[in-house]
């Protein structure tokens, strides 16, 4: 029997206005919230039998998501690239290094870009086994318990002051690297770089602000990557409308989403999510083990 949101279009399967905000709701309320965008979409699938979207309405999830933060941040990142043209000019001698900034939106830039290598080198050195994890919804219910837990220690670490202009290369490979288990489905990207953070002694706004910035670049890169094989395709001339239905709705959720958990971590409340992962993990461990 055909799902009630699919249609098909010549013969090609496409999805339907209520599918797309549906998958724009999920991926843009828990890229954002430390809840693991990855790890609902399979319990989602799995569970609901919700077949998965095309590479094309994949990528218009994530660049939605990429919106939200730049919309949110807009002032932030309006800084950085100010610095890193400012940067690139003087490492090329076009503009002599007699500018000094003490805002730190330089330092963040830098350390951005440098917490962003071991992310990707995880990323392309284990890429096969994170694709066989996205087929087991059992390994999904054990890695939120595992989000759970950093969500609970990042809420009972004691408070940094490191601002942006104090971030080091250690800070940043550590965030990276934790940053690259979030590849994992069911590892929220957004709660382990936060909870990396911490552990290097940055202040919760600062923690928090890293974590959502440092999301550009990898969001960018996989679209950017994935944007080819959806030219070659041809699949914007059948996901079209629903590739900006999700767009639209992933962006919207998700600059919601950012300002929600910022509001929950500035009055320490970041626990509350670690008590969502844990019930929900335990729930689709035991769908898995009865069901399976």
């Amino acid at each position: 029997m055909r799902p009630f949101y699919l249609f098909t279009l010549k013969g090609v399967r496409v999805l339907s206005i209520f599918h797309a905000i549906l998958l724009g709701l999920i991926q843009g309320l828990t890229e954002f919230l430390p809840i693991s965008s990855s790890g609902h979409l399979v319990a989602f699938q799995q569970i609901l039998a919700i077949p998965g979207a095309s590479l094309a309405v994949d990528v218009a999830l994530h660049l939605g998501t990429l919106v939200a933060v730049f919309v949110f941040y807009w002032h932030d990142i309006l800084g950085m690239v100010k610095e890193f043209f400012l940067w690139i000019g003087e490492l090329l001698g076009i503009r002599k290094p007699k500018y000094k900034s003490n805002n730190g939106y330089r330092t963040m830039m830098i350390m951005i870009i440098i917490a962003t290598i071991p992310t990707a080198l995880i990323g392309l050195i284990f890429n096969d086994i994170f694709e066989k994890a996205f087929s087991s919804i059992k390994v999904v219910g054990f890695t939120l318990l595992i989000t759970g837990t950093f969500l609970w220690i990042s809420n009972r670490i004691r408070r940094g002051r490191k601002q942006a202009k104090d971030i080091s290369v250690l800070d940043a490979i550590t965030v990276g690297l934790i940053q690259g288990m979030a590849i994992t489905p069911g590892i929220s990207r957004s709660g382990s770089t936060i909870f990396g953070g911490m552990l290097r002694g940055f202040s919760m706004e600062l923690a928090t602000k890293f974590s959502f910035l440092l999301s550009i670049p990898a969001i960018l890169g996989a679209a950017l990557l994935e944007g080819k094989k959806v030219l070659e395709q041809g699949q914007l001339f059948t996901d079209g409308l629903p590739m900006f239905i999700g767009f639209v709705v992933a962006a919207v959720s998700g600059f919601f989403a950012i300002k929600f958990l910022v509001s929950l971590i500035n009055k320490r409340k970041l626990h509350y999510f670690s008590y969502y992962c844990w019930g929900v993990g335990i729930l689709i461990v035991i769908y898995s083990l009865v069901i399976h």
